[in-house]
C-alpha cells in the first residue's frame, strides 16, 4: 500500500467509477427484465438481432475514445452476454 495521495485520488476516482458501472448493470438489467416480461406477455421473441447491431453502431458513432472500436464491440457482447444471463438466472429464481 501507498501513501502518494496522487495514487490515493486515482485509486478513489477508479473506485467510483466502477461503482458507476456497477449501479448502470443493475439499472440495465432491471430494464431488460421488464421489456423481457412485457414481450413474453405479448409472445415476442425476447432476443433481437437487429436491435442489437442498431446498439453497437450507435454506441461505435458516440464513442469519444478512448475506449477503441474493437474494445467497445467486445464490452458490448459481454454487456448482451452477461445480461442474457442474468435475466435468465432471475427467472430461475421465481
Amino acid at each position: 500500500m501507498t501513501d502518494d495521495p496522487l495514487i490515493k485520488q486515482i485509486r478513489q476516482q477508479i473506485s467510483d467509477t466502477d461503482r458507476s458501472i456497477v449501479d448502470a448493470m443493475n439499472a440495465r438489467l432491471r430494464l431488460v427484465a421488464r421489456l423481457k416480461r412485457y414481450k413474453d406477455s405479448r409472445g415476442i421473441g425476447f432476443v433481437d438481432p437487429e436491435r442489437e447491431e442498431w446498439m453497437l453502431q450507435y454506441l461505435l458513432r458516440a464513442n469519444r475514445g478512448p475506449l477503441s472500436g474493437e474494445g467497445l464491440q467486445e464490452l458490448f457482447e459481454e454487456v448482451l452476454d452477461l445480461t442474457k444471463r442474468e435475466v435468465s438466472r432471475g427467472e430461475e429464481t421465481k
